[in-house]
């Protein structure tokens, strides 16, 4: 068994507990979403129709709902309790949101008709799929030709620390993927053009705790099969505590987050076998 393999039950329950405490953590979340919104200045649509895939608490569809007024939005998440936030929020934001779909599924298999969207948004979800080219096949299908598949990801530096102070012979970090890969995986799902890049975070706390403590405010958990079972005494903590002190950097312990951005577009029919691939393009950020 790969012990890397997601438990989307566990994902699923880990975000319902975290609907009440998500938003005052999701620092990181907040400024990846507003990146992502601010890409739009540059690729000129006008979608009719969009998914927001993996929407959390739905601050994503009111930001894209301002943002493109005339679009139905549908809200889809793995977690119902995030899609009851969203639909409590909703009553204040009438003027903005106010054609709302809301859809319980996981984007490896959407409930959605095949080309019936002009946009797919994903912030910070993909991590969670086990087959991300079934994912992105899902998204190809959804997607109407020549439509725009936008979306964020981590990438394998984030909470490296986390990673290397622990080593206790069980997963702690999820396996997440490679840019250069993510792209591959994108052609192979016959997208055409992809763009990607990647842009590090960092997040600091004055100790263990406050980073554990963040990451449980937004469910996300360790969902990895090869996770330990049961309750960590406490040997782990302290051993814990001890092995991310090396990275301690004036007077606070780091949280790593690489971020990788990206955006692709639906071919405007399907092409041919002997069609050429569409060249990826990697952009480096200084």
């Amino acid at each position: 068994m790969d012990a890397y393999v997601i438990d989307k039950a566990r994902v699923r329950a880990s975000f319902e507990r975290a609907v009440n405490t998500y938003d005052a953590s999701a620092v990181l979340q907040k400024q990846v979403r507003n990146e992502m919104l601010s890409r739009f200045d540059l690729v000129k649509i006008k979608p009719k129709s969009i998914l927001d895939a993996g929407c959390g608490t739905g601050h994503g569809s009111f930001a894209l709902q301002k943002h493109f007024k005339q679009a139905d939005i549908i809200s889809l998440d793995i977690a119902l309790g995030m899609l009851q936030k969203t639909n409590a929020l909703q009553p204040l934001l009438q003027k903005i949101f106010t054609n709302k779909q809301l859809i319980c599924a996981d984007i490896e298999r959407l409930p959605i008709a095949n080309a019936s969207m002009d946009l797919v948004w994903t912030n910070l979800a993909l991590q969670w799929c086990n087959d991300l080219d079934a994912a992105f096949t899902e998204v190809a299908r959804v997607l109407q030709p020549n439509s725009l598949f936008m979306f964020s990801t981590f990438g394998p530096d984030t909470l490296k620390e986390l990673r290397a102070a622990t080593n206790n012979g069980h997963t702690h970090v999820s396996r997440f993927i490679d840019m250069h890969d993510i792209g591959d995986a994108l052609t192979r799902a016959g997208f055409s053009a992809p763009v990607l890049d990647v842009e590090h975070y960092t997040l600091t706390y004055d100790n263990v705790k406050g980073v554990m403590t963040d990451l449980k405010s937004i469910g996300a958990h360790n969902a990895t099969q090869g996770r330990a079972r049961g309750l960590q005494g406490k040997g782990f903590l302290q051993n814990l505590t001890q092995n991310y002190e090396q990275f301690r950097t004036e007077g606070k312990l780091p949280a790593t987050f690489e971020v990788i951005y990206g955006h692709a577009w639906t071919r405007e029919s399907k092409p041919h076998l002997e069609d050429d691939v569409s060249p990826i393009t990697f952009k480096k950020r200084k």
